[in-house]
């Protein structure tokens, strides 16, 4: 097994603030799982040095946890590796502001003849249509309304 690249070395002050977050229970649960495990593999004088696949099994966490957990104290520092990582979006937004006003806008207007009142799927062949946007599903549609809190039936 190859040696650690990443290791915890703990100053008293780190060490205080991690157990004080532990104790208290007052931080969300991922935030007391990671102060544990940063307490657990503290190689420093008091630190108990433990194997990464004692602290996971110990915790009850996966080994990547652990190793990952170690790497962000690191080489980002403490409060860093306490916090969740923002998640990346893969793929552009559909709607911008600008197409959500013209779909709220179509929303409130009269509905096709011959219906008596919008569907999520008409409401989407409509944007197409109008060439407001490429392709949408009736699904986007019922996700854009229901954040702007307008009603329509189904």
């Amino acid at each position: 097994m190859p040696a650690k690249k990443y290791i915890v070395r703990l100053d008293y002050e780190e060490r205080n603030q991690l157990n004080k977050l532990v104790k208290t229970g007052k931080a969300a649960a991922y935030k007391r799982q990671r102060a544990q495990i940063l307490l657990n593999a503290d190689i420093g004088e008091v630190g108990p040095a433990l194997k990464d696949h004692e602290i996971a099994q110990h915790l009850g966490v996966g080994h990547r946890t652990v190793e990952r957990t170690r790497q962000r104290l690191v080489e980002l520092g403490l409060e860093k590796a306490l916090e969740r990582t923002p998640r990346k979006r893969n793929k552009p937004r559909l709607f911008d502001g600008e197409k959500e006003a013209h779909l709220i806008a179509l929303s409130c207007s009269e509905p096709p003849a011959g219906r008596s009142r919008w569907t999520l799927k008409l409401l989407a062949q409509k944007m197409v249509e109008l060439e407001y946007i490429d392709s949408v599903s009736a699904e986007s549609v019922r996700c854009i309304l229901k954040k702007r809190h307008q009603t329509l039936a189904t």
